[in-house]
């Protein structure tokens, strides 16, 4: 009986133990501080003031689209010329972003918050033709004259679908570290976000801005929103720009999401078989 309690206790100790979690490896730079607050930089504080001087030149040279988009908007649809709505900001801080009407008004009273998809029935026929141009953002740059946005970073999301979105996307809240945009790396590669995964697949492209932003990339960003408002293909402006390709942005960002721990492969001898679920 002795040794066979030696021998089982023997087996127990050689049996494998489950691998450890693997750490998270950083993301570009800042690892496991990626939530954290940015401090206070140079390039920040050139950002900021660039940010006002381009908003108030294009708020002057703009002005005249503005009011030819508020003048047909009120001719064609009933309801305000602009619309407002709640728009989670710099580190979570919500704030109210502008744009003109493109849709009918108070339509999510009957549909509720949602995003749009191609063929949205709620969105009116001129505003199609404002969303494709972005016309219909123009009114943003009083935002970013506010201090609300930038001119560069990722787009602001809604207060409704950032619950949903933190439980389904890991590090969502990284995005929040810098002011939202009203261009930036994801807008001018990925399409608007329809659902979950386009949502995931510019996650990783406004979490590599967040860590590689800088002047460099910024010029690059501006240069890539003019030639997206002409219609040059996103494939054609990543190449002539040399913006980042999709494959190290999602591997970037895949390494940041921790595995789970592997399941032990020899069972302990007298344990009942437990099944692992993944």
């Amino acid at each position: 009986m002795y040794l066979e309690s030696q021998t089982a206790a023997a087996e127990i100790n050689r049996a494998p133990t489950p691998a450890p979690t693997r750490r998270a490896v950083p993301l570009l730079r800042g690892g496991a501080r990626s939530l954290e607050p940015l401090r206070p930089s140079l390039y920040g504080f050139v950002k900021r003031t660039l940010d006002v001087v381009l908003a108030l030149v294009l708020l002057v040279l703009t002005a005249p689209l503005l009011l030819l988009a508020a003048a047909l908007v009120k001719l064609t649809s009933r309801g305000p010329v602009f619309y407002s709505q709640t728009r989670m900001g710099l580190n979570g801080r919500p704030f109210t972003i502008y744009k003109v009407r493109t849709m009918y008004h108070d339509c999510e009273r009957t549909s509720g918050a949602r995003w749009s998809k191609p063929g949205d029935l709620r969105i009116i026929p001129l505003g199609r033709f404002l969303r494709r141009t972005h016309m219909d953002e123009l009114p943003q740059l009083w935002n970013i004259l506010c201090g609300d946005m930038s001119l560069i970073g990722p787009r602001p999301e809604r207060p409704e679908f950032l619950p949903q979105l933190e439980k389904a996307l890991p590090h969502y809240r990284g995005r929040l570290r810098v002011r939202p945009g009203l261009t930036g790396l994801a807008q001018v590669q990925l399409p608007p976000d329809t659902d979950l995964n386009s949502a995931r697949e510019k996650l990783a492209y406004d979490l590599w801005y967040v860590h590689k932003r800088g002047f460099w990339l910024d010029l690059r960003i501006l240069l890539a929103t003019g030639l997206h408002v002409f219609g040059i293909p996103a494939g054609a402006i990543r190449v002539l720009l040399c913006l980042p390709r999709a494959e190290p942005v999602e591997r970037a960002y895949r390494e940041m999401v921790p595995e789970p721990p592997a399941a032990p492969t020899t069972p302990i001898p007298g344990a009942a078989p437990v099944q692992v679920v993944l």
